[in-house]
């Protein structure tokens, strides 16, 4: 497992092993699936589509649906503008949905087809009321959450609408790319506030719909468009995550003149503090409602009682920069050490947020954006941590090397319900709290020798 992994490491510009993201359709795809009643449309091969559905259905366990321009080699030659008309027809008679979200491929991108152009021309196809709003996500540069980022910018580039009345005092809130499950608890924090808000992309009820026995090929979840529509009219937008986020909340900025507000994705305690303080600098309400500050007060309760299982403990974590950022800030905050902090998307900032957050606690802190796994296999293999945090895909490390994997972003593929439990706010935090020290005492458990293995821990 991994053998072939060599101790010494070699500058690479060129090459990736073991890439530690996904292509920008997977992200777009995900994003469009938060608005209701909207269907993804790949224009591109139906190989690319097959691929993008399949790897969200593996995490999410719920289908993805999304349909695609079919490729074929003379489209590849020709250009795919007779197919996408194709597909916005057949698309509005076949599946009805209210809302087309296209976004390209490797392949459309590299013929050069003006999706914007073909949109226009097929305005005729287009039935009274439904919308088709589209995203460049060419799969050679930026990642997934390159993909999301662009078509959550597309929904405000094409849908949002500036002084619609009656909606001015709603906050916008941008979630990121982050769990449905993460925007159920967001959804909870914010109607504790008593907060008018727009968000979106919502992936709750659709990537996490109920079983009723009867299927719907679009579940009751997802922003509504006039709820997107009404995010250019409000009062200020909350972007979290500024590699997912940022980028919508500067269209809507730019286009509509809504105040921007960027934080962290909240995740552990300081994240989550940072959003508190600006939901109340944002509503004007002196203190937060009594349910959070018990919330809270929990958190560190249990932060304190479990402080000398993980204290000084080193920790490798890898995955999306804006779950990366405030997990490596949490880890802080937890008494843990970052050693290794790493993503595949790039991204001078990454670099230089980790080394902010370390810089008093270990500023030796060894952070990559735009790396891959094998870089963070090797850096292991030169000086060991005792915990890695990241998605599926650090299980191959953690096997060869016996490290515990704490499961945290996307994908995790091979654990159950991962999307159902958030990883946001204090509640969030307490799971979190939870999974990194069990981890930990199943490690020392594993380990331990007959006489040293302890009943209560």
């Amino acid at each position: 497992m991994l053998d072939a992994t060599p101790k010494k490491i070699a500058d690479r510009k060129a090459l990736r092993i073991n890439p530690a993201k996904t292509c920008q359709p997977i992200g777009a795809i995900y994003a469009a699936l938060g608005i209701h009643k909207c269907l993804p449309h790949s224009h591109g091969s139906q190989g690319c589509v097959s691929f993008h559905r399949m790897h969200l259905t593996r995490h999410f366990r719920e289908p993805a649906m999304a349909s695609t321009s079919s490729f074929t080699e003379g489209t590849s030659v020709f250009g795919g503008n007779a197919n996408l008309r194709e597909a916005i027809k057949n698309v509005f008679q076949v599946y009805k949905p209210d809302c087309l979200a296209i976004h390209t491929t490797c392949l459309s991108e590299t013929i050069g087809d003006d999706v914007p152009g073909i949109i226009r021309n097929a305005s005729d196809l287009i039935p009274e009321g439904k919308y088709v709003i589209h995203a460049n996500t060419p799969s050679y540069v930026g990642s997934h959450i390159t993909g999301f980022a662009n078509m959550t910018k597309a929904m405000a580039d094409y849908l949002a609408e500036k002084n619609l009345p009656g909606v001015s005092d709603r906050l916008n809130i941008i979630p990121g790319f982050v769990e449905p499950a993460d925007i159920r608890e967001i959804k909870r924090i914010l109607n504790m506030f008593g907060i008018k808000y727009n968000l979106y992309p919502d992936t709750s009820d659709v990537m996490d719909a109920p079983q009723t026995g009867k299927y719907s090929f679009y579940p009751s979840g997802g922003a509504p468009i006039d709820m997107i529509k009404a995010s250019g009219s409000a009062k200020a937008t909350i972007c979290m995550g500024p590699y997912s986020s940022m980028p919508a909340g500067i269209a809507l900025d730019n286009k509509c003149g809504v105040e921007l507000v960027s934080i962290n994705v909240p995740v552990g305690i300081e994240a989550t503090d940072r959003f508190i303080m600006k939901l109340l600098a944002l509503t004007g309400r002196k203190t937060p409602p009594e349910e959070i500050i018990n919330e809270r007060g929990r958190l560190v309760d249990l932060m304190t009682d479990t402080n000398f299982q993980y204290q000084g403990k080193r920790v490798a974590i890898f995955g999306d920069p804006d779950m990366v950022i405030p997990m490596t800030d949490f880890i802080v905050s937890l008494g843990l050490i970052p050693v290794y902090c790493l993503t595949g998307t790039p991204g001078e900032r990454f670099v230089n947020d980790i080394k902010r957050i370390c810089e008093k606690v270990f500023p030796d802190v060894r952070v990559e954006a735009q790396a891959d796994l094998f870089l963070l296999h090797q850096w292991l293999k030169n000086e060991k941590v005792d915990l890695i945090i990241g998605n599926t895909y650090g299980k191959y490390i953690s096997r060869a090397e016996g490290i515990p994997l704490v499961r945290f972003g996307f994908p995790v593929l091979d654990r159950i319900a991962y999307p159902y439990f958030p990883n946001v706010g204090y509640q969030g935090a307490i799971r979190l709290l939870e999974k990194i020290s069990t981890a930990l005492l199943d490690k020392q458990d594993a380990d331990a020798l007959d006489e040293d293995l302890e009943l209560v821990m």
